[in-house]
């Protein structure tokens, strides 16, 4: 059992404060989905979490299994299991996904790696994903489109294993077959692997693939209003504004869900 703990986190970026009191929690086998308008600061979190040093933690603290990581650097994150897919990800010219990623697991498995696992491995879920199999030969993201980058993010998932996952707007970029395959592939590895999953997105299209538990809105910094998938059709139909109106009145009721209740 896995547990990622955001207390009371402020944030600021060139001396603007993005984050503002920002509270949750989020365990193995659970879905978190945090919609929210342009500006509110989703992108800035998932960035936080993973440890982006461009932005300063003005207070608060993040917790990996009651571990504090606030001044952790991003690798030191990352042996520790977490994973950050890119809204918009990095191309790296010279270094191919095979390379890559063997890096990666031999670092983080030692003497327990085996290359003719991995290669088993990395040929199956290209497959899955429906990625041409030169790909993984070809210098990661280097020259790929925007669908083909972010299945490589989801490959990235699955050949290291993480046990929280964080995916920053995974589905933008992405055609309606594209779309599919990531959120079918992002659900396989979650029934496989049991992480606690914190989807960032803007659109429902997504959720009709990866089915959360929660779903919170994050306006102005601060998760104003959390709830189940019914909450998602409520901003369809409404916006965001009434929630908007609220926050500013003061009159926002959040709810606290968690599992145990």
């Amino acid at each position: 059992m896995h547990k990622l703990e955001i207390k009371d986190l402020y944030v600021s970026i060139n001396d603007k404060v993005i984050l503002k009191g920002f509270n949750l929690t989020v365990n193995s086998g659970e879905i978190h989905v945090i919609m929210g308008p342009n500006g509110a600061g989703k992108s800035t979190l998932s960035k936080v979490i993973m440890g982006e040093t461009s932005y300063k933690i003005e207070s608060g603290s993040i917790l990996f299994d009651d571990k504090d990581i606030t001044n952790m650097t991003v690798d030191e994150r990352a042996r520790l299991g977490l994973f950050l897919g890119m809204q918009s990800p990095l191309e790296i010219e010279g270094v191919t996904n095979a390379d890559f990623l063997r890096n990666a697991l031999s670092n983080k498995l030692g003497k327990d790696f085996k290359l003719f696992d991995f290669i088993k491995e990395l040929e199956k879920t290209t497959s899955y994903l429906q990625m041409d199999k030169d790909m993984i030969h070809r210098d990661v993201n280097f020259g790929f489109s925007g669908g083909e980058k972010k299945k490589n993010e989801i490959l990235q998932m699955y050949m290291l294993k993480p046990q929280m996952v964080i995916l920053d707007e995974i589905d933008s970029g992405l055609d309606v077959d594209s779309l599919k395959i990531v959120g079918e592939n992002v659900m396989n590895y979650y029934r496989k692997a049991n992480p606690g999953i914190l989807l960032i997105t803007h659109y429902q299209r997504l959720l009709d693939y990866i089915k959360p538990d929660y779903v919170h809105i994050l306006i102005d910094g601060k998760i104003q209003k959390s709830g189940d998938f019914s909450l998602v059709k409520e901003i369809e139909q409404k916006g965001y504004d009434q929630i908007k109106k609220s926050s500013k009145t003061g009159t926002c009721i959040i709810k606290e869900i968690s599992k145990s209740e």
